[in-house]
């Protein structure tokens, strides 16, 4: 494949992203119905405000798409990220499609996007951070945030757990993918900031039910991931 037509590629497959909430019937989490156990108001799930963060999402990775057709089609140093960014974007196209039918393929797809961020991501440059690295670590916090509590939402509306323990394990495996990628990646601090946007909103709607061990958990995670962020980001520039 030219090395010219990736970046074009990538442009045309994010706005297909950012269009495919248009091809769906104004989609505002899986339908409880296709649950064999129905989750109606699942503790795993976020408040409602928390979704805005993907106004936020489309239009950055689409300027950030746009500025690497113009300004950074030729730059050694952009290649490696976008064959993975441009398989995630693909996937990304048929996530919302997929959920309005099917919550297994929807969460197997929100897994495979995650996959694939993480390296995309590890392989951005140092340069251009607000133009590349700042959107691709949002977009990956959040589907860290967003695949844990799919698996988390298999679990309680598969009958294989209670959805409180559900909740509770969907978190664990979020906070130990997050430190894990934050610890190793502290030049990209949006990464865990998406996390915590996510957690804060777990917990905030779990403290009003209230259900305390879900909003416990999701309360501390977020200052944890906020403490790996302010540490890794004071020993930048010399760790990764």
């Amino acid at each position: 494949m030219p090395a010219r037509l990736l970046p074009v590629l990538i442009l045309l497959a994010t706005l297909a992203f950012a269009a495919s909430p248009f091809m769906v019937t104004n989609f505002a989490g899986f339908d409880p119905a296709l649950f064999p156990v129905p989750q109606n108001d699942p503790p795993v799930q976020p408040a409602g405000w928390a979704f805005a963060i993907w106004g936020l999402l489309y239009l950055w990775l689409i300027v950030s798409a746009g500025y690497g057709v113009l300004r950074r089609a030729d730059t050694p140093a952009w290649a490696p990220h976008r064959p993975w960014l441009l398989a995630n974007l693909v996937l990304g196209v048929a996530w919302l499609p997929a959920a309005e039918r099917s919550v297994l393929g929807a969460t197997v797809l929100l897994g495979a996007m995650l996959v694939l961020s993480l390296p995309a991501l590890f392989r951005t440059p140092r340069r251009d951070r607000w133009w590349l690295q700042a959107p691709l670590a949002l977009y990956a916090g959040w589907l860290t945030a967003a695949f844990s509590a799919s698996v988390g939402l298999v679990l309680a509306g598969w009958g294989l757990m209670a959805e409180t323990p559900a909740a509770l394990v969907a978190l664990c495996f979020a906070l130990v993918v997050g430190v894990t990628v934050q610890m190793r990646l502290g030049r990209a601090p949006g990464y865990g900031l998406a996390l915590i946007w996510a957690l804060v909103a777990i917990a905030t709607k779990n403290a009003a039910v209230p259900n305390l061990p879900v909003a416990a958990l999701a309360g501390a995670g977020a200052a944890v991931v906020l403490l790996v962020v302010i540490m890794r980001t004071r020993r930048r520039p010399s760790a990764g």
